[in-house]
């Protein structure tokens, strides 16, 4: 398995377990940059640990500080409006590139809906 698929994997259990979502904002907003692909992609973490290490580790993201998102608004709300934007999501971005697996809001929907309960 992929760093990538580790952290894609580790994101769904994490968010479920602990019933929230986090992300990063500064005074611009939530970043939403383009991917390789050229689609815009919102970055969101399963732990506040982990958007911090980003932030300490990634000098475009310096001055950012972490959100917490409760998981049910993050669902209901976020979800919804990124797939209405067409934004991906990005799933826990790691290393000094904040790089990982960005998503269709869809999936994320359904994988989701596919985990409840498991853990």
């Amino acid at each position: 398995m992929s760093v990538s698929a580790a952290q894609a994997a580790a994101f769904y259990s994490e968010i479920l377990k602990n019933g929230q979502v986090w992300t990063i904002r500064d005074s611009g907003g939530i970043p939403a940059p383009l991917n390789g692909d050229g689609d815009r992609s919102m970055p969101f973490w399963s732990l506040r640990s982990r958007a911090e290490k980003v932030i300490a580790n990634v000098p475009a993201y310096a001055d950012f500080e972490p959100v917490e998102i409760p998981l049910e608004i993050w669902r209901m709300r976020w979800i919804d409006g990124l797939e209405r934007d067409g934004i991906l999501i990005g799933l826990n971005w790691t290393a000094a590139r904040a790089t990982g697996y960005d998503f269709r809001p869809a999936e994320v929907r359904n994988r989701l809906a596919a985990n409840v309960g498991t853990d």
